[in-house]
């Protein structure tokens, strides 16, 4: 089986962490929320793990760059929703712990990925 070149990214393994995280978190969730909170959270978690792999395939590092942004950006979604999720005490305090642990390494790790690849893209 092939693996490809995303699979080995510290950077995206985290995000596949961060998205299991979210979806077995997010179950217990009042069914009010299965089309509101929940699916917004659920999609922003899967969204940091695709951008992350979908910008390996591009070949310029101008536009792998813009694929770690919109990663990042849905991290900081995300962890908003884990405020609010928070807030309206969905997520216990040790769970909003947690999930804000796993954003705050999941932006680390794309900020080193996207400064690699910016860095790249001015040598070029």
């Amino acid at each position: 089986m092939k693996i490809y070149s995303f699979e080995n990214l510290e950077c995206w393994q985290q995000a596949r962490k961060l998205a299991v995280w979210t979806y077995l978190n997010t179950k217990n969730f009042p069914p009010e929320e299965k089309f509101g909170l929940v699916s917004q959270m659920r999609r922003a978690a899967i969204s940091v793990a695709s951008n992350i792999a979908e910008g390996t395939s591009r070949i310029s590092k101008k536009d792998q760059s813009h694929f770690s942004t919109i990663a990042y950006s849905s991290t900081i979604e995300l962890l908003n929703d884990f405020i609010i999720s928070n807030d309206l005490m969905f997520l216990s305090d040790h769970q909003y712990k947690e999930g804000r642990e796993l954003v705050e390494k999941q932006t680390l790790l794309i900020a080193g990925l996207r400064k690699t690849q910016q860095a790249k893209n001015k040598r070029t």
